[in-house]
C-alpha cells in the first residue's frame, strides 16, 4: 500500500472508531486526523499571490500533531503512545470488563473492530508521513520547511525503531505484539482491565478532582463517563479526575510513634477492603503530627489491592453527590474520598451537604467509598461565644427540660459525630519529638545503625539541636522532626561536609 492510500485508510480508521470514539477528540488523534484531511484534499490550484496555502496549511498542521505527539509521548513512540490511550479509555466495554462482567455480544464486537482499526492506526509510519509532506512541500518551493519536517522525521523514526528498549514499552508489547492485529488481543486486554481497571482509574492510584469540564490539555486530565448499559445510551458526567503523576510515596515504615492511632486507621481499611462494614473516619488534632501522612502510606499500602484515593477540596462538596455516583460505578474498585483540613467558618451550605451525605440523607454512601478527612478543629466548625447559650438560657433548659437553648451549638456538634471513628493525634511529648526525629534519622543515615548510647557525644549532640530546632521554628510534632532532619542532610550534603545550624 502507497503512501496515498495508507494516508486515506488511516483517516477512514480514525473516523470509522465506535466505542473508542472518545480518541477521536484527543489531541494527538485530533491533529492527525486533520494532517490527514488536508493531505487527502490537496489541490494544486490552492494558490494565494503565488505562495501555496495549502502547501502551508499542511505544514502547520504538521507542526500541532508533532505538539501534540510530544505533550502526549510515551517513549516517544507512536505505537506505544497510542497503545496507553487505548488502555485508558473509558467506555462501555472497557467498564464492564473492570467490573467482571461478561460483556454482551455486540459490545464484544464492536470493541474487536475497533481494536483493529486502533492497531493499524498505530502502525503508520509518522516518519515516513513527515517524508511524504517533506517531498509535497519541496516540489511547491517550500524548501527550508521541508528540510526542517525531514529531520524531525529522521529523529521520530531512531525513535520508533528503540521502542522495544524503552521502559514503558513493556507492558503495551505484551498486550499488542509488533505486527499483530490488535483485534486479537482483546481477551488479555479484558484481563488487564479485570486486574487494573479502566481508564485512568486503572493507571494511577492517587486523584484530585476537578469540577471544571473545559480542559484543553486532555493528555493530563480524563473525563470519566457513567455508563448505563442497561438504561440505553451514554450520559457524561461533566466532571474530571486529574491523576496525581507524582505522589507521596510515604509507606507505613517511615513513621515512628502514634502506633495506636495509625492501627486504627489501617484495621478499618483493611475491613472495606475486604467487603466488611467500614466507618467514615475524622482524623483530628494538632498540626504535623503526621494525619494527611497517615492516610497516603495507608493508600500506598493497600495500592496493589485495588484501593484508589480521591482528593478533593471543601469547594467541591456541593458536588459530592456526582462524586459518589461516578464512583459507585467503579465497584470492582475501592476509593478513600480525602479532605484534608476540613474546617468551617460557619454551618454553611457545603456543612450542611457533608452532614446530609455522612449520614441522614436519602441516598446512601456506596459500599465501594469510605470518606477520611482530617481537621486542626475538634468539631470542625470555628465555635463562637455567641452560639453557646447565655448562663440564664442554661439553667432555664436544665429546669424546663427544654433543649432550644443548645440547638447552635449541637447543629456544630452533630458533624463531626457523623464520622463513626474520630482518631486523634496529639502534639508528642519531648521525649517522643527526640525519638521521632532518631527514626528519622536512622532512616536516612544521618545517625550510625544502632543507635549510640542516650549519653554519647553523637547522640547528645543531635538531641540538643532538635530540641533548639523546635524552639526556633514551628514547635514540637513530627513535621518539625522531618524539617530537622531535612536541614541535617542538607547540610552534610554540601562541599564542606559540615552543619551550620540558623541560630549559629
Amino acid at each position: 500500500m502507497n503512501i496515498t492510500d495508507r494516508i486515506y485508510a488511516t483517516l477512514g480508521d480514525i473516523m470509522g472508531l465506535s466505542l473508542f470514539s472518545a480518541l477521536k477528540e484527543h489531541p494527538l488523534l485530533g491533529m492527525l486526523r486533520e494532517l490527514l484531511d488536508d493531505l487527502s484534499e490537496e489541490k494544486d490550484e490552492d494558490l494565494m499571490y503565488g505562495i501555496p496555502d495549502t502547501y502551508l496549511e499542511i505544514a502547520e498542521d504538521w507542526a500541532a500533531f508533532i505538539n501534540a505527539f510530544v505533550q502526549t509521548q510515551q517513549d516517544y513512540s507512536f505505537y506505544i503512545t497510542l497503545g496507553y490511550l487505548t488502555i485508558g479509555d473509558d467506555n462501555p466495554y472497557t467498564c464492564a470488563a473492570e467490573n467482571a462482567e461478561s460483556p454482551p455480544a455486540v459490545l464484544y464486537a464492536l470493541a474487536k473492530t475497533d481494536l483493529s482499526r486502533l492497531g493499524r492506526i498505530a502502525s503508520f509510519e509518522i516518519h515516513g508521513l513527515g517524508f511524504h509532506i517533506a517531498e509535497i512541500l519541496r516540489k511547491n518551493g517550500l524548501d527550508q520547511i521541508a528540510g526542517n519536517i525531514e529531520e524531525e522525521s529522521r529523529v521520530l523514526w531512531a525513535a520508533e525503531g528503540k521502542r522495544s528498549r524503552r521502559p514503558h514499552s513493556g507492558l503495551i508489547l505484551k498486550l499488542f505484539p509488533e505486527n499483530s492485529n490488535w483485534g486479537a488481543s482483546l481477551p488479555a486486554l479484558t484481563e488487564y482491565l479485570r486486574v487494573k481497571g479502566a481508564g485512568v482509574l486503572g493507571q494511577y492510584d492517587f486523584f484530585t478532582w476537578a469540577s471544571d469540564p473545559f480542559i484543553p490539555d486532555f493528555s493530563h486530565r480524563n473525563s470519566l463517563t457513567d455508563f448505563s448499559l442497561g438504561g440505553g445510551g451514554i450520559r457524561p458526567l461533566s466532571l474530571f479526575l486529574l491523576p496525581v503523576r507524582n505522589p507521596d510515596p510515604i509507606t507505613m515504615a517511615d513513621f515512628f510513634g502514634y502506633e495506636d492511632q495509625r492501627s486504627v486507621v489501617v484495621a478499618n481499611t483493611l475491613r472495606f477492603l475486604e467487603g466488611r462494614n467500614a466507618n467514615n473516619l475524622l482524623l483530628y488534632g494538632d498540626r504535623g503530627t503526621g494525619k494527611s501522612a497517615t492516610i497516603k502510606a495507608v493508600c500506598n499500602e493497600y495500592s496493589g489491592r485495588g484501593l484508589k484515593l480521591i482528593e478533593i477540596n471543601k469547594s467541591d462538596l456541593s458536588e459530592f453527590s456526582d462524586i459518589l455516583e461516578t464512583l459507585a460505578g467503579r465497584r470492582s474498585r475501592r476509593f478513600i474520598v480525602f479532605i484534608d483540613d476540613l474546617s468551617f467558618e460557619s454551618a454553611d451550605d457545603s456543612f450542611m451537604n457533608l452532614k446530609t451525605l455522612l449520614e441522614g440523607g436519602v441516598e446512601s454512601r456506596p459500599p465501594n467509598v469510605v470518606i477520611y478527612a482530617t481537621s486542626n478543629r475538634r468539631h470542625l466548625v470555628k465555635e463562637q461565644l455567641a452560639d453557646r447559650p447565655t448562663t440564664a438560657q442554661a439553667a432555664e433548659s436544665a429546669s424546663t427540660g427544654d433543649v432550644r437553648a443548645f440547638d447552635t451549638m449541637q447543629e456544630q456538634l452533630s458533624l463531626a459525630d457523623r464520622f463513626g471513628v474520630t482518631v486523634v493525634f496529639t502534639a508528642p511529648g519531648q521525649e517522643e519529638y527526640l525519638r521521632i526525629a532518631e527514626h528519622i534519622a536512622l532512616r536516612r543515615g544521618i545517625l550510625p545503625d544502632p543507635l549510640p548510647p542516650v549519653e554519647g557525644e553523637c547522640r547528645v549532640r543531635f538531641r540538643e539541636n532538635a530540641l533548639r530546632w523546635e524552639r526556633w521554628f514551628n514547635g514540637r510534632s513530627p513535621r518539625t522532626a522531618v524539617q530537622y532532619v531535612d536541614w541535617l542532610a542538607g547540610e552534610k550534603s554540601g562541599t564542606s561536609g559540615g552543619v551550620r545550624f540558623p541560630w549559629e
